[in-house]
């Protein structure tokens, strides 16, 4: 059997199409078509089907999956016997909250970079949701995000921190005139988020539900710094990690907003599949990392 086959097997399921997945292996359609087709031959079972205009997995194709995944983790392992040091190579794929990748990772992606220039480093910013399912099924080799809750037993998790969460406006927001720890009330504002699934918009909405307290509307924005200057431009309030408003809060482009028992943290922790198998750059990285939040 040819290892490539099941790598390209691999980027189909991964990227969602034939298309997508040849063009990422730098493979023609075609190829990509004729691999699939001479290990469904090796194989003797049908990988995929025709479903209206989409190739979908078969039930056979389902089963397959962990053991591509781990015939590719042996692969891994013996192509990188012998290299460490500056000749770590390979690749290393990272799912990453958004707030943690933009203010807390500067210094890990540097040093890494200086360390294993040769490693090719995948990463996006996702929900801690979504980082989740895809740690759990072997989509990324690792996850920062924040503890979410509802322990999946498949994935190992490490606690890098604790992080305080505070309620931001605009100087100019009429603090005085309004009362974000009395129960049952409407307020005349509206709350500049993150998506559904951030946890911190979580933690706000439960609060909010449980005092009954309404605002006007909710504006939802994907970018944290985007949501910054939507409250500093007194559109709205916003509910967000304190380390990523620190700069705003000490040059008074924002204010803290108390809101009587709302006293909330967030933990940011690593996690991997316990089966993963842990290469070279990924060992790095997490060294890197807890270093960085100064984890013994």
């Amino acid at each position: 059997m040819d290892i490539r086959h099941f790598k390209t097997f691999k980027s189909i399921i991964e990227e969602g199409n034939f298309s997508n997945a040849a063009m990422k292996l730098g493979y023609t359609q075609s190829t990509v078509t004729s691999q699939i087709q001479q290990l469904e031959q090796e194989l003797s079972i049908k990988l995929f089907e025709k479903i209206g205009r989409n190739m979908v997995l078969t039930p056979l194709g389902k089963e397959l999956i962990p053991y591509a995944d781990e015939l590719l983790n042996t692969v891994k392992k013996i192509e990188s016997i012998g290299k460490y040091g500056d000749n770590i190579t390979g690749e290393l794929k990272i799912a990453v909250a958004e707030s943690l990748m933009s203010y807390k990772l500067q210094n890990v992606l540097a040093m890494f970079k200086e360390k294993a220039p040769n490693v090719r480093l995948s990463m996006v910013a996702l929900n801690c949701y979504d980082i989740k399912n895809m740690l759990a099924s072997g989509e990324i080799d690792l996850g920062l995000m924040y503890n979410v809750g509802s322990k999946n037993e498949s994935l190992n998790a490490v606690k890098l921190s604790d992080f305080d969460v505070a309620l931001v406006c605009s100087p100019q927001f009429e603090q005085e005139k309004l009362d974000f720890s009395t129960p049952n009330q409407k307020i005349n504002t509206s709350l500049i988020i993150n998506e559904v699934e951030s946890i911190y918009r979580k933690i706000l909405e439960s609060y909010f539900f449980d005092k009954n307290i309404f605002l006007d509307n909710t504006i939802e924005l994907g970018s944290i710094e985007a949501i910054k200057k939507c409250v500093a431009s007194n559109l709205g309030i916003s509910f967000l990690p304190r380390f990523t408003i620190e700069e705003e809060l000490e040059n008074g482009k924002l204010k803290e907003l108390k809101a009587g028992d709302l006293n909330a943290k967030i933990t940011a922790i690593y996690a991997h599949h316990k089966n993963k198998w842990i290469s070279p750059a990924m060992s790095l990285f997490i060294e890197l990392v807890r270093k960085d939040f100064n984890i013994q």
